[in-house]
This record gives structure tokens, C-alpha cells and sequence, in this order.
């Protein structure tokens, strides 16, 4: 049984490809369908009415038949009173309706016909009856016995081995007040006609069904087969093969419908070209005009390290110019740096130096460089690492630049309120996260794909505290693009910024999901208890920390251990650590 199941599921799978996949399919099935509903509604309607109109013209002659039939019967019946007179006459009068030599039926317009007399007469009155009267219905005999001539459509059987419908008309006589004559039309040759006008219109029906199908798939090949070299030629046009067209054949739409496409082929590929070329201009001036500055700058930097080397002998004010010179000059500095980064990449030539490490060590090495930034922002960075070490095949300096400006970008925006940092590692899915989570300003929504942008900023008039150039996050995403994994954001305004690095333990293969959640879980907020008719107040009105999910899915907090102090703002903590 599950074989057979199986095999079906899978027909039924290739069946719904090609149905999704095949337009001429669908128009054909379609229409074939739809011709079937009207094909059949109208051999019903004209079965309906051919058989009315046969059942109509049966009972027209029957009924002459019965008028013929009752005038024979009564010649036979008038004036006879004795018993076994009148029963000798009443099966002369059934063999007078009869044409065929020594049989019981009969044949008029009406078709063949078998008939049934019955009378009381006699002395002593008694019922006598001639023919099959037990085929009659009682209900008919009811309403013949009220003077009423009637006829009703019955099943009957007669001893020639037919077996089906017939119709059975009955009437009374007016010359023998108890005789009942009875005709019995049997419809055999109606039941032909109509079975032959059946087969005949479905033979009908389904050679038009086939005729039907064959002029569908020539006209929708028609239609098809320029459709399909359109998606075949935009296909190659998208892997970069500009030059491909569609061939133009008459004047019809499917000409118009390619020489559009060819003119729009033409438009995009001329375009693509400026673009590329433009771009190609761009990425040259940007490295060009980079490491054109880099000479004058060496000579800047030399000079402001000179005169801020003798600050201590210059006027308090032009010491100070010399120090915000030689900030200045990092920031510049680091700007380059970031626009030859961002160049590399947009030419296709960086390169990864891929060493296996523990990440760990990535990780401290950005903590320790933004530990000042920390300090001067009195944030606490809170530290969650792996105890055992996360081996991976990366570049540690493309990793430590992705965590370096994840933190201190988190720092610029944690409002004072801790810095979470968290690793974590699943071998199973070849995959390690590092989540940066704070509880400060947050991203308005759609903001988390906007924050990767070169040189976006969410709050424009906002003062970075690192430094940064604008570019930090934009170099990040490159770098895990590079890495083959992946750099993702979310924010809630007032509730804080999350980021997950997600990168493969082992280059090639693939990574599975990450181990880290993105969206950090919330707890609700605590409920005001009534005592005594009396509010309490002692519950917390200040927006309550972000929990994290840990490794056995449960939510824990960031705190000191118990019974610690609170560390200094600014001061890197690690669980299970004691403060320094």
C-alpha cells in the first residue's frame, strides 16, 4: 500500500510541475473542459427533447390504436349476457386485435402492442379477463374505472422475453358498462432510437473533443512558442549575454510583441554598458584619488606629529588645534582606509587570508580596541563566550574589523545602558554567530536594511563617538559576504539594536541556521498588585532589560553574580569572571 501511495504522490508531484510549468497545458486542459460542460449540457437537452417528442408521438398513435381497438372489442361484446358466451367472446375480441397468426401480440401504428380485456358479466355476475392482466397497474385501473381513459409508462415482462418500459393506456367502454380494455405498447424500438442517438452523439462528442484539443495546441502553439523564446533569450540576456534578440517574423503582435523586446534588449545592454562603464570609473577615481592622498597626507601627518610633539611649548590654544589636527588627521586616515576597502570590493579583488583560529581570540581583539570608547561613553560591555574554543576557517582581520565596528557602533547608540557581546557555535550546522545587542535609540522600522547603506546614518545630527567614516557597517556586510555568510540587523526605537554575524566553521560547505537568535526575547512587565485598596508603588517604571535567549532555550539576564556590586560603567565584564 505506502509503495503505491508513494508512486502516486510522486505522479502527482511531476503532474503539478508540468501543470505550473506548461501555459499551452493549461489552455488546452482548459478548454477541452470547458467544451465538455457545454457538449454535455447540450446532449442532455436534446436527448430530453427527442425523447419527449418520441414519448409524445407513441401516445398519439396509441391512443388511436385504443379507439380502433375499443370499437373491435365492443362488435365482439354488445348484446351478449350469458357467462360462457360472453368469455368465449372476450377471447374473440383479444384475437381480433391481433395480426399475427397464433400469437398474443399485435402491431398497429403505435408499434407493437399486446392487449388485456376484463368485464363482470354472467349469470351469476362474476370477473372474467382475457390477456396479461397483472401487468396493468392498480392506479390505472382505478382511473379507467371511473370512466376516464389514461395511460401510464410501467416495467412489464411478456413471454417473448422482453423485459423494460412500456406504456399502458387503458379505457372504459360505453356499450359494456364493465368492460376495461387494455393496451400494452411496448417501447423496444424507442429504447434503439434513443440508444442509438446517444451513441451516436457521444461518438460525436468526443471526435469533436479531439478535433478540439489538436486546434487548441496548434493556435496556443502558436502563441507559446514566442512566449518561450522570449523567456529563453531574457534568461541568457540576464546572464550576460547582451547581444542575444528575438528573431522578427511578419507584421502580426507576436512580430510587434519581438521587435518591442529587441528594442528594450537594445536599451538595457546600452545602459548596462554606461552603467558598467561609469562604475568602472568611479571605483578607478575612488582608488585613484586614495592613494593619490596618501602621499600629502604622510606629510601632514608628519608635520602635526611634530608640532603636537612640542604642545607642551605652544600657547594653550594652538596646542589644542594641534591636538584636534592630529584627531582629524585619524579620521581621515581611517577614511581612506574605508574607501580603498569599499573599492577593493566593488572591483571583485579582495581576497580573504584564511587561517583556522579560534574566534575567541577575534572577539577579545575587538573588545580590547574599543575599550576606550567604553569607557569615555561609561558603558558597561557585558561578555558571553564559549568556554571550549570555536575553531574556524576566516580571515581574523576581516572578522576583528566586523566586530570591532559592530561594537562601537552599538556603543555610539547604547544611550549609557550595557553592551551585550555573545558567541556562540553548532558544528552540526557548520555555523558560528556573534551577537552585538544594545538597549539604546533602536532602528526605526525598515531601517535594519537601510543601516548597511555607504554612509547612512539614521539620526543625521547625532555626534559618532568613535569617529567613524560612514562606511564601517557597508565594509562589514562585504566582509561576510566574503566570508560566504551573512551580517544581519533589527531594532526597536527605545527598546535597542541587534546584530548577528553568522559564519561557516568550515569553508565549502553549508551552513545551516544560525545559533544565535536575532530578536532578543522580552519580559513582560511586571503587573501593579493592590494591597488594601492601595496601588503598588514599588513596582519598576523604567523600561526593563532585554532578556537573552541561552543554549538550553531558557531566557536569562546579564547581571553580576549574587551578592556583587554592580561593575563601573565603562569596565568589560564576562560571566563568571570577577571584576577588576
Amino acid at each position: 500500500m505506502e509503495p503505491a501511495l508513494a508512486w502516486l504522490k510522486e505522479v502527482g508531484t511531476g503532474l503539478g510541475h508540468v501543470w505550473r510549468r506548461s501555459l499551452q497545458l493549461r489552455v488546452i486542459v482548459s478548454t477541452l473542459t470547458l467544451s465538455l460542460i457545454v457538449i454535455t449540457i447540450l446532449g442532455v437537452v436534446l436527448t430530453s427533447q427527442i425523447t419527449d417528442r418520441l414519448l409524445d408521438a407513441k401516445i398519439n398513435a396509441a391512443v388511436e390504436e385504443m379507439d380502433r381497438a375499443r370499437n373491435t372489442v365492443e362488435a365482439q361484446l354488445v348484446g351478449v349476457h350469458d357467462a360462457g358466451t360472453a368469455d368465449q367472446r372476450l377471447a374473440d375480441a383479444r384475437n381480433a386485435l391481433s395480426n399475427r397468426a397464433g400469437g398474443s401480440g399485435s402491431s398497429g401504428a403505435a408499434g407493437s402492442f399486446d392487449s388485456a380485456l376484463t368485464m363482470v358479466g354472467g349469470t351469476p355476475q362474476q370477473q372474467m379477463f382475457k390477456g396479461p392482466i397483472e401487468e396493468v397497474p392498480e392506479e390505472l385501473r382505478r382511473f379507467v374505472q371511473r370512466n376516464q381513459v389514461s395511460y401510464q409508462f410501467a416495467m412489464v415482462s411478456d413471454p417473448d422475453g422482453y423485459h423494460g418500459r412500456a406504456l399502458i393506456i387503458g379505457s372504459p367502454s360505453g356499450e359494456v358498462p364493465t368492460l376495461e380494455i387494455y393496451l400494452i405498447f411496448t417501447l423496444s424500438n424507442e429504447e434503439r432510437s434513443l440508444s442509438l442517438m446517444r451513441g451516436t452523439m457521444m461518438i460525436g462528442g468526443l471526435v469533436l473533443l479531439v478535433l478540439l484539443a489538436a486546434i487548441t495546441a496548434l493556435v496556443t502553439r502558436q502563441v507559446v512558442l514566442p512566449i518561450r523564446s522570449a523567456a529563453r533569450i531574457a534568461s541568457r540576456f540576464a546572464d550576460g549575454r547582451l547581444k542575444e534578440r528575438m528573431l522578427v517574423r511578419g507584421e502580426d503582435d507576436m512580430a510587434r510583441l519581438a521587435q518591442a523586446f529587441n528594442e528594450m534588449a537594445e536599451s538595457l545592454s546600452n545602459q548596462i554598458t554606461q552603467l558598467e562603464e561609469f562604475g568602472n570609473l568611479q571605483r578607478r577615481f575612488t582608488s585613484d584619488v586614495s592613494h593619490e592622498l596618501r602621499t600629502p597626507l604622510t606629510t601632514v601627518r608628519m608635520a602635526a606629529d611634530l608640532i603636537h610633539g612640542s604642545s607642551d611649548e605652544l600657547d594653550p590654544a594652538l596646542a589644542r588645534s594641534a591636538e584636534l589636527l592630529v584627531t582629524e588627521l585619524d579620521r581621515f586616515e581611517g577614511l581612506l582606509n574605508d574607501l580603498l576597502e569599499i573599492s577593493r570590493h566593488d572591483a571583485g579583488v579582495a581576497e580573504l587570508q584564511v587561517e583556522s583560529l579560534d574566534l575567541r581570540m577575534c572577539a577579545r581583539a575587538a573588545i580590547s580596541t574599543v575599550r576606550h570608547l567604553a569607557k569615555d561613553a561609561g558603558v558597561e560591555v557585558v561578555i558571553d563566550l564559549p568556554e571550549e574554543p570555536l575553531v574556524a576557517e576566516v580571515d581574523p582581520r576581516r572578522v576583528e574589523r566586523v566586530l570591532r565596528n559592530l561594537l562601537a557602533n552599538a556603543i555610539d547608540h547604547s544611550e549609557g545602558k550595557p553592551v551585550l557581546i555573545r558567541m556562540r557555535g553548532d558544528a552540526d550546522a557548520n555555523a558560528v554567530a556573534v551577537v552585538v545587542r544594545d538597549q539604546g535609540v533602536g532602528l526605526r522600522p525598515g531601517e535594519e536594511k537601510l543601516v548597511f547603506n555607504r554612509f547612512w546614518r539614521s539620526d543625521p545630527s547625532r555626534m559618532r563617538r568613535s569617529g567613524g567614516t560612514g562606511l564601517g557597517l557597508s565594509i562589514s556586510v562585504e566582509d561576510a559576504n566574503l566570508h560566504e555568510g551573512r551580517l544581519e540587523a533589527w531594532g526597536e526605537a527605545g527598546v535597542g539594536a541587534s546584530f548577528r554575524l553568522t559564519l561557516p566553521l568550515v569553508r565549502g560547505r553549508k551552513m545551516g541556521p544560525s545559533p544565535l537568535a536575532l530578536e532578543p526575547m522580552q519580559r513582560k512587565p511586571p503587573v501593579p498588585v493592590e494591597l488594601d485598596g492601595a496601588e503598588d508603588t514599588d513596582a519598576p517604571s523604567s523600561p526593563l532589560p532585554l532578556l537573552e535567549p541561552s543554549e538550553n532555550g531558557t531566557a536569562t539576564e546579564p547581571e553580576p553574580p549574587d551578592g556583587a556590586q554592580p561593575p563601573d560603567p565603562g569596565v568589560l565584564t564576562e560571566p563568571g569572571d570577577k571584576q577588576s
